[in-house]
């Protein structure tokens, strides 16, 4: 019971019941990237969509996807692939606040590491 009440009222993990009716009933599958997240469109093109493939997170859509999202793209990357140049890295998602999250040599939150301390405490003679 829980699991559909989350899908018809829950935005933030996955596609909601609204979602997935209206994609059923005007959605056309247009390919699916490397993350697992599925891509459609409507019949007269005119909105573009995506069903994640978990959390609900804009960071997670390769350049690619997001330029065909955009209208940037007439065509979508399964039918005009994006050509990369060799030193291009591969899209990675935003992991601010996550574990994997890059933390500074000095953070606090770093548990590798103690912060030096350059304080003197004033001591009155």
């Amino acid at each position: 019971m829980a699991g559909f009440f989350k899908r018809l009222v829950g935005w933030w993990d996955g596609q909601s019941f609204g979602t997935a009716l209206w994609t059923w009933r005007f959605g056309t599958r247009v390919g699916e990237d490397s993350d697992g997240n599925v891509y459609f469109r409507n019949d007269d093109d005119s909105r573009r969509w995506v069903h994640y493939a978990g959390d609900n997170d804009a960071s997670r859509v390769p350049a690619e996807w997001f330029g065909w999202l955009h209208k940037m793209y007439a065509m979508p990357p399964t039918e005009d692939p994006m050509l990369h140049k060799t030193w291009e890295k591969p899209h990675k998602p935003n992991l601010t606040g996550s574990d994997a999250a890059f933390l500074r040599k000095g953070s606090l939150r770093r548990a590798d590491v103690k912060p030096a301390s350059d304080y003197e405490a004033w001591n009155p003679e």
